[in-house]
This record gives C-alpha cells, structure tokens and sequence, in this order.
C-alpha cells in the first residue's frame, strides 16, 4: 500500500526525496529508487518518471547498502526493451 500511494505522488507532479526516494542516474534519465520498509525487509522500487506514465522497471529485497549491480543491467536492459517497443509502435 505504502508504495502505491508514494508511486501516486509523481503521477501527480510532486516530486519525492529521501528518505522515500533518490534519483538513480546509474539506471537512466528520470529514474528513481523508492525506499520502502517493510517489517522484516528492506524493499527497492526502480521506476522512471515519463511524461504520461510511470514505469516500474524492478522490484527487489535490499540486504546491502549498494544496489546489486545484476539490478542494475537488468533494470538497463528493460527500460531498452521498452524504448525500443515504444519506438516500433510509434513508426506503426
């Protein structure tokens, strides 16, 4: 619930800091890592802050203070697939 309504804030053009959010240039432009704490985890959103969408790129369990770096080539390679896509469609 609690990331649903922080996921709600930047579809309404507010913008989240931390300690519920930083920017993740690693990732990409306008990506964002949102923090969540669960009672016995520690969870990680990586989303990306699009004009008309918010897109979800992964969802994981943090047990370090770094963000794995697999996360970070798989969370690359989607927002690829999914630029590509969107591009495909477009020229459609």
């Amino acid at each position: 619930m609690e990331a649903g309504f922080l996921l709600r804030k930047p579809q309404q053009g507010e913008v989240l800091a931390l300690p519920y959010s930083r920017p993740m240039p690693s990732v990409g432009k306008r990506c964002h890592e949102l923090r969540i704490e669960d009672k016995h985890q520690t969870w990680r959103v990586i989303y990306r802050i699009d004009p008309d969408a918010i897109i979800i790129v992964e969802v994981f369990s943090k047990k370090t203070t770094k963000t794995p770096p697999a996360v970070l080539a798989t969370s690359q390679k989607r927002l690829t697939a999914y630029e590509d896509l969107a591009r495909a469609r477009s020229q459609q």
